[in-house]
């Protein structure tokens, strides 16, 4: 422990450069985990100091530290169990400061009162914190100190250790002989990097294993070194006005040090190598003044002032860095704006008003286009009357001098004008007034017009007063007579044609509704210019101010456009609905809304604000267009039922889809359509002329005898029925489906019922046949298994039947598969392509409906249809009956 005191020592003697007054570079005492307020702490012992001169400083304001060097506690601290440090700074006359660091070391031992230097006890398990010197160029290893347990005296034990230096980062900085207990450093450390380490140390006992003692946490210290010097925090910019005082604050110098706070080695002293004709820097807290108050920006607006900083208090031994500062000086108004010329003159004619007379330059030599450089001009004598204005152009900062309202000549001649120029910001830091310039404005003589009693007249009216209402009269003389007679009084502007003019006498009535909501209207004021005429068509105008009041002609409305409801799943939508009045206050907001008596109570109503309402949605409605009715009335209770149009959707981006459009047919679209109908119309007159037109005989083969039966067909009367006992049903048992067709052959044929116009194949019923219905669905079944001449495409059989069939029939009972054909899917697929191979288009008469033949007929409802090819073999058609060789007439060709 000497070692290190000694080797700390004369590194502060080394680091000082200085034989002068000195203190030991670091003191540790011993202290209570509690110090209490007054507790002595240590006194500090100096070596080559001038005691006259020499005085202590210490920054703590938890410690104090009297000229004899004792220090004391000022209140009770508390010291944490890695110890506490503070520094204390010793100085003479002779030469710089001299510091010491004091470690407060926590024990709960009595403390021994001494001046004399801690010294470690080998024997001791709690050791204080152990120090090392940063970035020590060695050599290494060095032995710091060495690590005893109490445990050691009765067993033979070994240690280990651990922490950050050792197995973590930083590895390999520190190690512990495991038997000896002597802790060594491996490398340098740097401080600001590290500033301290806590190892934890562990005894076991070499036979067993067995932990010894407690495990100790042991605390190393890293001694700063004056390794860094000091840099700039801020950018070194500053401002100050010109003129300013002795003293004036300019700015203040930031700096930094990563050294050990409040050490030596961060204590920064400030200087300037060059502006110090200027301004001052305070040498420890950085903060820049002036050093005169002759700054002056017209001369010189930026000074470039060399800073440097110096730790070390400045020391010859300190580090230092430098900048360079950058100093504006800103603009006050010390110079007052002054006139180019030293008088004017100007001319214009009687009764000319709002016209530029006179331009008016000045100089400044104030920073451009500020409130110290902009020019304000006023007119200080000779405008008693009002007749000039004068403005300022903000391009040229010129005076620009207008008549504001006409002049006599007779009343006046001349006017001697004083205009004086001044800047938006008040003079500051001169003693110079404000200068002025004299300006003559010469009039010409005009013959003049009458003149109105006033400029400007105003009246105070209330709106929708009735037709005819007077509201006063607005009259004029003649300059030269003094005299109204022989004037006339027209109207040159009314824009709402409100008003109407006595053209004799000048009184103002009521012509039409005065609304104060018309655009007419701007803040209240309607204007309405006037004209008087004399008897030399002279003129004079005149301008009528009406200040229209307000009344509650207005009620609140909402917007008749849609409000959109997103639609959200599990959630009641709402929308803001905002009224406006034209009205103004106290007839207009706030608002009231509210729902009829009887609303549906799908809606209910939310104050928003004072001209808003939220409406909500009190239960799930589907999505569409709805109408709720709101009542809205203002503050004075004016107001009617209106409706709100609330779309709910589910909504896109925010938005509701866009709605379909609809559509207008155009001429050509509306032939369009009706073409398709001519069309129509014009087939079925060639179905009609083919029906009835004469067609050579079709022979049907055939290969038996049908019964000669015929189905009963379609009737719009009782018909007679045919005899269930002459149809055969088809092959029984057939169980399975054919598409389109046979649904189940159990117990007779089961078909998909369409209506047909002509009797065909129907429906079995108890083995029966249902008449007069034709499936669409059989014509599927027979183009896919028959070719147009009734012969099947392909072969097969019968799913589920056990029936073949070949080329035209199904081969097993010759008497079922006649009636099958005859009566079903022959005759039918026959009818199809009737007349085809003669002329390659199909009958005119395909289809048609018969009615009731009569009571009694053997043969029932046919049609021309039923009429074969000459081919084909008909005889048993002649078995049929008269009746049936009639009709069979009609469909021949004569």
């Amino acid at each position: 422990m000497a070692k290190v005191l000694i080797f700390n020592i004369c590194l502060v003697l080394i680091l000082s450069g200085v034989e002068s007054c000195f203190i030991p570079g670091a003191l540790y005492v011993v202290v209570p985990n509690r110090v209490e307020n007054g507790h002595y702490i240590a006194t500090v012992e100096v070596a080559d100091c001038d005691t006259q001169s020499m005085h202590f400083t210490l920054e703590d304001l938890d410690f104090i530290i009297s000229n004899n060097g004792e220090i004391q506690s000022t209140k009770t601290v508390l010291v944490p169990i890695a110890g506490r440090t503070f520094s204390v700074w010793v100085q003479d006359n002779s030469g710089p400061k001299s510091e010491m660091v004091v470690h407060l070391v926590r024990s709960e031992l009595p403390k021994k009162e001494s001046t004399e230097f801690l010294k470690r006890s080998k024997r001791r398990w709690s050791p204080p914190p152990f120090n090392i010197l940063e970035n020590d160029k060695g050599p290494y290893p060095r032995e710091i100190e060495k690590i005893v347990s109490d445990s050691e005296a009765k067993q033979e034990v070994y240690y280990t250790l651990s922490g950050h230096g050792v197995d973590q980062h930083p590895v390999g900085v520190f190690s512990l002989d495991k038997y000896s207990g002597m802790l060594s450093v491996h490398k340098s450390v740097d401080r600001e990097e590290f500033p301290s380490f806590t190892l934890t140390t562990r005894v076991f006992n070499r036979n067993t294993n067995a932990e010894t003692d407690l495990p100790l946490d042991i605390n190393i210290l890293v001694d700063d070194v004056n390794d860094n010097a000091p840099t700039f925090k801020d950018a070194l910019q500053f401002t100050v006005l010109e003129q300013s005082a002795e003293g004036e604050v300019v700015g203040k110098v930031n700096a930094v040090d990563r050294d050990l706070e409040r050490s030596l080695h961060v204590k920064i002293k400030y200087s300037l190598t060059t502006g110090s004709d200027w301004f001052i820097i305070h040498p420890e807290t950085g903060v820049i003044t002036t050093k005169t108050r002759n700054l002056d920006r017209e001369t010189q607006e930026k000074h470039l002032v060399t800073v440097v900083i110096k730790d070390m208090d400045g020391a010859a031994n300190g580090l230092s860095n430098t900048g360079t500062a950058t100093i504006t000086v800103g603009d006050i108004n010390d110079n007052a704006p002054t006139f180019k010329e030293s008088a004017y003159a100007a001319t214009v004619k009687e009764n000319e008003g709002e016209k530029l007379i006179l331009r008016i330059p000045v100089q400044d030599k104030d920073l451009v286009n500020t409130p110290n450089w902009k020019a304000k001009f006023a007119i200080t004598k000779g405008n008693e009357n009002g007749n000039f204005r004068i403005d300022t152009d903000p391009n040229t900062n010129e005076g620009l001098l207008y008549v504001a309202k006409p002049l006599d000549f007779e009343k006046n001649s001349k006017v001697n004008l004083e205009i004086q120029a001044r800047n938006e910001a008040e003079l500051k830091g001169t003693t110079d007034p404000w200068v002025s310039v004299p300006v003559v404005v010469s009039v010409v003589d005009e013959d003049e017009g009458p003149e109105f009693s006033a400029p400007v007249v105003r009246f105070t009216v209330k709106e929708n007063l009735p037709n005819g209402t007077v509201i006063g009269s607005y009259t004029a003389v003649d300059p030269e007579t003094k005299s109204s007679n022989g004037i006339m009084y027209y109207k040159l502007s009314d824009p709402g044609s409100w008003i109407d003019v006595d053209k004799f006498n000048g009184e103002l009535k009521v012509a039409n509704t005065i609304d104060r909501e018309s655009p007419f209207v701007q803040n209240g004021i309607y204007n309405i210019t006037m004209k008087a005429v004399d008897a030399k068509a002279k003129t004079g105008t005149g301008t009528v101010i009406l200040i229209v009041e307000d009344v509650n002609d207005n009620v609140p409305t909402i917007p008749t456009s849609e409000l959109v409801v997103c639609e959200k799943q599990g959630q009641l939508g709402s929308v803001l609905v905002v009224a406006e009045d034209n009205d103004q206050s106290p007839f207009s907001a706030p608002f009231s809304f509210s729902l009829p008596k009887d609303h549906d109570g799908e809606w209910s109503l939310t104050r928003f604000n004072d001209t808003a309402t939220t409406l909500q949605q009190l239960k799930e409605l589907p999505t569409g267009t709805y109408e709720v009715p709101v009542e809205v009335t203002d503050l004075q209770g004016a107001g009617k039922k209106q409706t709100a149009k609330v779309r709910i959707c589910q909504c896109r981006n925010g938005a509701c889809p866009a709605k379909e459009r609809s559509m207008s047919l155009g001429p050509l679209a509306l032939l369009a359509m009706l073409l398709p109908l001519a069309l129509l119309l014009l087939l079925g007159l060639l179905l009609a002329f083919f029906c009835v037109t004469k067609r050579d005989k079709q022979e049907v083969e055939y290969g038996g005898d049908s019964g000669g039966i015929l189905l009963k067909s379609n009737t719009e009367a009782p018909g007679d029925e045919v005899d269930s006992s002459l149809i055969n049903v088809p092959i029984a048992g057939v169980d399975s489906a054919v598409k389109g067709s046979v649904k189940g052959l159990n117990t007779g044929w089961m078909g998909n019922m369409s209506t047909s116009t002509m009797g065909g194949l129907g429906t079995a019923d108890n083995g029966m046949y249902n008449t007069g219905v034709v499936t669409s669905e059989m014509n599927d079944f027979y183009s896919s298994q028959y070719d147009q001449y009734g012969t099947q495409k392909f072969g097969g059989t019968l799913q589920g039947s056990g029936v073949n069939y070949d080329n035209r029939f199904i081969a097993q009972d010759s008497s079922y598969i006649q009636n099958w054909n005859t009566n079903g899917r022959y005759l039918q697929q026959r009818l199809v392509y009737f007349g085809e191979e003669e002329d390659g288009r199909y009958a005119g008469d395909l289809m048609h409906s018969y009615g009731f033949e009569g009571v009694g007929s053997e043969a029932g409802s046919v049609g021309c249809c039923s009429e074969f090819g000459n081919d084909d073999n008909l005889d048993f058609v002649n078995t049929l009956g008269p009746k049936f060789k009639t009709l069979g007439e009609v469909c021949r060709k004569t």
